[in-house]
């Protein structure tokens, strides 16, 4: 009996040992659940900022649970990403029943810095490439694992989509270098990208061929594309920002133009002649963070919150692909790396990714290549089809284009728990 009552004492303790780490960082923030927040001098004079959203499972301890590293690649994390996306709420205050948080902890992190909370001191703190946009990323997880020491033991995942493909897999390999270097406690486990802008080039020469297969050109308006495709991969090849502009405005407005201003980020999306598209961002996101969240996370004193950062105007460098990171962390590193694509994207079309994926060479490609692609069912349904070999996975996402968790949330939910197992 004295053995029974003493278990129960030692359990109890347990149990509030647990909640008071929990309650260590976690406060109130904005929408349902703990979170925790915090800028991050990751240079001097430049300033990144996270956003940690604990899960909101039924465990007893967060730490259960996996950490999900969310960003976009150069469109706040915290505004599209928490409440367009992934988020528990969406901006009318909604829940959203295919919200990440309900099954593990989620770090939005507006990247690079210049987006979102996230901010410089002057023009010249801006990033100037992607490496030093990894670089910062680093520096800002280790930081963020030495003030949450618990999360050095949780198994940790970057997920990161369009712009995302050519940061995500250089912060990554980045990151495990750190790690190896004993900088950086974790457990970084994958890095997943979505409709990955990883290989511009093959992105661009894919327009004419999947617009075609689609019906929403013609021959005439093939040739045409095609050859306003050639002249940018010219511009890309040589290096000239202004032509380069002039060439990507052209092509885009010569799809438009053929296809009757079709959405190009969902080709199925049902749209008027005179519609207007933006991507991502409204002013009703940036008034709702600007008068809402800046509030409640008490940022008010920070400057203003932005939508989109300046990877955009990098120049002849936003083209510049990112296939090599991609290919060193399967040759160089134990990291899981997936990609999914939807399949009605245009913007990042599935077969210009697939092309750079069949070209790429990594140690153990013959595995992939030989392996069975299958398709893969939620509730009986077929959503998409998937292929794995080594630590190389590509996911074909059905009823979907650049934006998987919005077109298709169930599909995307039976990726993430493919992928992390919520564990």
């Amino acid at each position: 009996m004295q053995l029974k009552s003493s278990t129960a004492i030692t359990a109890a303790y347990a149990v509030i040992l647990l909640q008071l780490i929990n309650w260590t960082t976690a406060r109130r923030g904005f929408g349902p659940g703990e979170q925790d927040w915090n800028y991050v001098e990751v240079r001097k004079g430049a300033h990144l900022f996270y956003w940690l959203q604990y899960t909101t499972a039924n465990v007893s301890s967060f730490y259960e649970r996996p950490l999900a590293i969310w960003f976009k690649g150069g469109v706040a994390s915290t505004g599209v990403g928490c409440f367009e996306y992934v988020g528990p709420i969406d901006i009318e205050g909604q829940p959203r029943a295919s919200n990440w948080v309900q099954h593990m902890n989620v770090l939005f992190i507006d990247t690079p810095v210049g987006t979102g909370f996230s901010y410089v001191e002057s023009f010249v703190e801006f990033g100037q490439n992607d490496t030093q946009n990894a670089l910062d990323l680093v520096t800002l997880m280790a930081h963020f694992l030495r003030s949450h020491p618990e999360f050095q033991s949780v198994p940790l995942h970057i997920f990161s989509e369009s712009y995302g493909g050519k940061m995500a897999p250089e912060f990554a390999l980045e990151l495990y270098r750190a790690q190896q270097r004993g900088e950086v406690q974790c457990q970084l486990k994958s890095v997943v990208v979505g409709n990955p802008y990883t290989s511009p080039v093959d992105i661009i020469l894919s327009y004419a061929p999947f617009l075609l297969q689609h019906g929403i050109i013609d021959h005439v308006g093939y040739s045409k594309i095609s050859r306003a495709a050639a002249n940018l991969t010219h511009w890309v090849n040589v290096g000239n920002m202004y032509a380069i502009f002039d060439a990507s405005e052209k092509i885009v407005d010569t799809i438009k133009e053929l296809g009757g201003n079709i959405y190009l980020y969902n080709i199925q999306r049902r749209t008027k002649v005179d519609d207007v598209f933006g991507y991502d961002l409204n002013r009703t996101v940036a008034d709702f963070m600007v008068n809402n969240v800046t509030k409640a996370l008490n940022l008010t004193h920070k400057p203003t919150w932005v939508g989109m950062s300046e990877v955009f105007a990098l120049g002849p460098l936003y083209f510049k692909p990112g296939v090599d990171f991609v290919t060193r962390l399967l040759d160089e590193t134990p990291i899981r790396v997936v990609v999914y694509s939807g399949t009605l994207d245009m913007i990042v079309s599935t077969p210009g990714t697939i092309n750079w994926i069949d070209r790429m060479q990594w140690g153990s490609k013959k595995s992939y290549v030989d392996a069975t692609r299958r398709p893969f069912l939620v509730d009986g349904f077929i959503e998409g089809y998937e292929k794995q070999g080594g630590n190389f996975s590509m996911f074909w996402v059905l009823r979907a284009g650049h934006l998987v968790h919005q077109d298709n949330p169930a599909a995307m939910a039976y990726i993430l728990r493919e992928i992390t197992n919520y564990g």
